[in-house]
């Protein structure tokens, strides 16, 4: 080989090397290689709903005239919610990495994001099960946003969707979605009205598009907001989530958990008791594995 093409080919090899190691360590997805292997036994969860699954536990507001001038996350992360090796979440760019609070930044907040009740969650089924394997966290809540946009064709539904799928295309087992909406749709008659109807079709929309037709959802009927909240169909709203009658389908009953100043979010230690809730209630469901064609018939309130 002539010399030149020697020194052209070594002078190659050198910047690929180069431009993969500057890669790996600009990427912010630190993924130990362990979870790597094990992707294939991924255990995943799927966060969806609004601001109350979003999380604003610790998150305070600033109000000027009955409008929002200022909000900001305290940033305390209670013991039950710290970060776990065998906890990772599917960020905002597609990536796994290791889970941390806020859980949900990046998908629906940069700024303002809290506490919810995902990493509660993972860690209390991680000190229930200790072979319980890694769980993998899909945050795809938006605060606010009414359930008829949670369709087809409409964002806050297809990238639910989206990320999803691809959250298990090199691996894992989708296991639940924990489902928490409510509240917007209480403040109308129209929207409340249709609440029930909507939800449905959700749920069999969701399971088609993912091909799990038997797909576990953990569905929180929401609780009494206080003032200065303004809901006067949130009874309807509830109904309509009570009434619903599909198999495996699970009902968590929120009511009686702490709200914060503003009558509607969660604060941190409720939602603490809320993942945990969504835990328990997981393993309970487990634990009657040969039932899991019908709905059991009990809501979570521990």
């Amino acid at each position: 080989m002539l010399p030149g093409k020697s020194q052209e080919i070594i002078l190659i090899v050198t910047l690929v090397v180069f431009f993969f190691n500057i890669s790996w360590v600009m990427s912010p997805v630190k993924v130990k290689e362990s979870h790597k292997k094990g992707k294939k036994n991924l255990q995943v969860f799927i966060l969806a709903g609004q601001s109350n699954m979003a999380g604003n536990g610790g998150v305070h507001r600033q109000i000027e005239n009955g409008v929002v001038t200022n909000l900001s996350w305290d940033g305390f992360v209670p013991q039950e919610c710290k970060p776990n090796p065998k906890i990772l979440r599917f960020n905002a760019a597609g990536k796994w990495e290791k889970a941390h609070e806020p859980l949900n930044y990046g998908i629906d907040c940069l700024l303002a994001c809290g506490l919810g009740p995902g990493m509660a969650f993972a860690n209390e089924i991680l000190k229930k099960d200790l072979e319980f394997g890694v769980i993998g966290l899909v945050p795809c809540a938006k605060g606010g946003t009414p359930l008829h946009k949670w369709r087809r064709g409409f964002s806050p539904y297809d990238s639910l969707i989206r990320r999803a799928k691809f959250a298990v295309k090199d691996g894992g087992n989708i296991r639940a979605l924990f489902w928490y909406h409510g509240e917007s749709d209480g403040k109308a008659k129209n929207t409340s009205s249709l609440y029930k109807r909507n939800l449905e079709n959700f749920i069999h929309d969701l399971r088609s598009d993912l091909h799990a037709p038997t797909l576990l959802i953990f569905q929180v009927i929401i609780p009494y907001p206080k003032e200065p909240f303004v809901g006067p169909y949130i009874e309807e709203v509830r109904a309509a989530q009570l009434g619903i009658n599909i198999s495996n389908v699970i009902k968590i009953d929120a009511e009686g958990l702490e709200l914060g100043p503003d009558g509607l979010h969660l604060t941190t230690p409720a939602q603490v008791q809320l993942g945990h809730m969504f835990a328990h209630a997981f393993l309970r469901f487990n634990n009657f594995s040969f039932l899991n064609r019908y709905v059991l018939p009990f809501n979570i309130l521990s």
